[in-house]
């Protein structure tokens, strides 16, 4: 694969199962924003905010080692609705990081965000990409989806989203063929062997997982949908040797059961954007209650998962 050309912009492209006014209302009352905007594990305080043409945001970010980031971000161009355009990252006498545009389209139903960030130069663009991946930024697009879910259909969800380069085909084989999926999918340290193989609507495979130095873990995986290219639907539990279905061994408290969905988007001929959803069944509101503990956790375990999965591609990520 021919190497892509750098460039001083950084594009994402997310789609959220809500309507357009849902999305724009997150985006726009504070008191909304406050409930995601930011990495995993920060708070948000908003001073003052005059959304148009002409205003300003001014805000601080509280960081979860305490450390503060005040902003203000100055909006360029305010078209209620359809689009935004502000810099972000300045404050008093601090010139701004880079430019945003963020256009907002609804798509029977849903909402497509699409966004860029336009830097000084590819070298900085290139830079604040790594910062960003290091510091979990990206995981403020999958808190809104998971802020969404909750403030319209009532539910708890885990969410994360990557761009990989590669063909959609050839990312959906990487989820659905176990010889793939046992390279890229196990925790970093670990390894994974399928004991049982039937990736087909109806089929279940079975697995065994051993961590370095651990204990080896078994699970169960009922595939529910599967829509080549673009969508893929399983339940997921573990299991003690004889495929008993158990309770999570790491957690006093955990659902019994994970529905895991997969919805795949071809960004360009070479390049994937995959959206990973998880939601507790059949939960107590004690495994809920766990669930939403741990989704820094479970951020950083898919995290260390997409790396490999990318390393595999041989190509880079965002």
């Amino acid at each position: 694969m021919a190497a892509r050309s750098k460039s001083h912009v950084i594009s994402l492209t997310r789609v959220y199962d809500a309507p357009l006014k849902a999305v724009w209302e997150a985006w726009t009352i504070p008191e909304e924003v406050a409930q995601w905007w930011g990495p995993r594990g920060f708070t948000l305080t908003t001073h003052s905010h005059d959304l148009r043409t002409g205003g300003h945001w001014h805000y601080t970010m509280h960081g979860p080692d305490g450390t503060d980031y005040e902003n203000t971000t100055q909006y360029l161009e305010v078209v209620p609705g359809q689009r935004m355009i502000y810099d972000h990252g300045g404050h008093k006498d601090r010139p701004p990081l880079f430019r945003v545009t963020a256009l907002f389209t609804e798509r029977n139903g849903r909402t497509q965000l699409d966004m860029s960030m336009a830097f000084a130069t590819p070298e900085i663009a290139e830079e604040t990409r790594g910062f960003i991946r290091k510091a979990g930024g990206e995981g403020t697009w999958d808190r809104l989806a998971e802020y969404l879910g909750k403030h319209i259909a009532g539910k708890e969800q885990f969410f994360i989203a990557r761009a990989f380069d590669a063909a959609i085909e050839t990312v959906y084989d990487m989820w659905t063929d176990p010889a793939h999926l046992a390279q890229w999918m196990p925790p970093t340290g670990a390894t994974m062997r399928f004991l049982r193989q039937e990736p087909k609507v109806g089929g279940t495979s079975f697995y065994a997982m051993t961590f370095a130095n651990g204990p080896t873990i078994h699970g169960r995986v009922k595939y529910l949908t599967l829509e080549r290219p673009d969508r893929i639907v399983y339940a997921q539990q573990f299991c003690d040797e004889n495929e008993q279905v158990i309770r999570a061994p790491f957690f006093k408290n955990w659902p019994e059961t994970m529905l895991t969905s997969i919805e795949l988007a071809a960004e360009a001929p070479d390049r994937t954007r995959v959206t990973v959803r998880w939601e507790p069944q059949g939960a107590t509101e004690a495994d809920i209650a766990e669930f939403v503990r741990q989704r820094s956790g479970m951020t950083g375990g898919w995290t260390g998962s997409f790396d490999k999965l990318e390393a595999l591609l041989g190509g880079s990520a965002a």
